[in-house]
């Protein structure tokens, strides 16, 4: 099977060659979306969904709440269909992570249920900022949480804040509406009263079989490095589902049994995809989505989503960066290769759709991006 046949079949049920039909299908298509950077994951969504914009994505998560806001694969932050939820949970909380702190800052398993403990009777009462959590912690567990001892972004952190991700993995905590600036954290109970986590082990088999519908065919190396997680779990967790083999590009991988079509319309002759968006994350492998230049260009080491990046006819060929000032949105392209008057002609439809999904009257410049990055 050629990577071009993957390639389609992605695009389309990711709803990038056609759209899908509503935030929460596009969000579950992609297994999840990446919000590190919330616009981004704005734009993720409204370019899959028509006519959506970044109003209908905060009506979702804060009003609808058919999203929810949360700590999703690798520990980052996505916007996970709100129905999923529980799987979503069950899975991630079994996922091996790797590192950790010190011995004298990393959390004991009692002080880990402890934090969690004062966490869920915070948040049940409404939702609170990181600075509050600090002080309501500290009282709850005693002097310990509050040690600043754990490194974080060149300074330190209270240690109790370890407990994040176990928190999120257990049902206690989410993310809640910003507070002016501030960042805040909720209970997902307080709107889904009925969350109840189910059997882990089968939770597992849910999150791979979403992984492959969204990047299938896949291997075991590939869902490691989508979770950055240990090869020898993922393996373990392919060799008891119920998968078929093909071949991609000559390579064993796999699909779940039965999900075997790969009819798919042609490509998009162009698509601007923003930063750490799930396509250009999730899809591999990855030096055939990043041919030639690309990789140089739009990858930060080998690592994918730190560029915002054009596809044309499906695969990364540029980059591409946003500016906003007022209602003027700026928008510099920077193509690979020569664009065609078919692909400068779907770039300005998509340039269009971005400045309608924030608001803003896009101006495009054909030209070299000189933004570095993103960490």
């Amino acid at each position: 099977m050629r990577f071009e046949e993957v390639n389609r079949r992605r695009l389309f049920r990711h709803g990038l060659s056609r759209p899908l039909g509503s935030l929460t299908e596009a969000a579950a298509a992609m297994a999840g979306v990446h919000a590190q950077v919330m616009s981004a994951a704005e734009v993720s969504l409204g370019l899959r969904v028509s006519s959506a914009t970044r109003a209908d994505v905060a009506a979702a998560l804060w009003e609808e709440r058919s999203l929810v806001k949360t700590l999703g694969p690798r520990g980052t932050v996505h916007l996970l269909p709100a129905a999923d939820l529980p799987w979503w949970l069950a899975a991630l909380g079994t996922v091996p992570k790797a590192g950790g702190h010190p011995e004298g800052v990393r959390l004991s398993t009692d002080e880990t249920d402890a934090v969690v403990a004062a966490l869920d009777q915070a948040l049940r009462a409404g939702e609170r900022t990181t600075e509050e959590l600090d002080a309501e912690v500290a009282e709850a567990c005693g002097a310990w949480a509050a040690e600043e001892s754990m490194a974080a972004f060149g300074g330190f952190w209270p240690r109790w804040r370890q407990a994040l991700g176990a928190a999120a993995a257990r049902g206690v905590l989410c993310f809640g509406p910003l507070r002016g600036r501030r960042v805040t954290y909720a209970s997902p109970t307080r709107w889904l009263p009925d969350l109840v986590l189910p059997d882990p082990a089968a939770a597992q088999l849910d999150l791979l079989r979403a992984y492959l519908a969204a990047y299938g065919p896949a291997t075991p190396a590939h869902l490691s490095r989508w979770l950055a997680t240990s090869p020898t779990w993922t393996a373990e967790l392919f060799g008891r589902a119920d998968l078929e083999q093909v071949e991609l590009e000559g390579e064993a991988a796999w699909v779940w049994r039965g999900d075997t079509s790969f009819e798919a319309p042609e490509p998009p002759a162009v698509r601007l995809l923003p930063y750490f968006d799930a396509f250009q994350v999730g899809s591999q492998p990855r030096a055939l989505l990043f041919p030639g230049r690309a990789a140089e260009r739009a990858l930060a080491r080998t690592q994918a989503g730190n560029f915002p990046v054009l596809l044309l006819d499906g695969v990364v060929g540029g980059v591409w960066h946003q500016k906003r000032s007022g209602s003027r949105l700026a928008v510099t392209v920077e193509p690979l290769s020569r664009l065609t008057r078919t692909q400068l002609a779907a770039l300005e439809e998509d340039v269009a759709r971005v400045g309608a999904i924030v608001g803003a009257r896009p101006e495009i410049t054909i030209g070299p991006v000189s933004v570095g990055p993103h960490a």
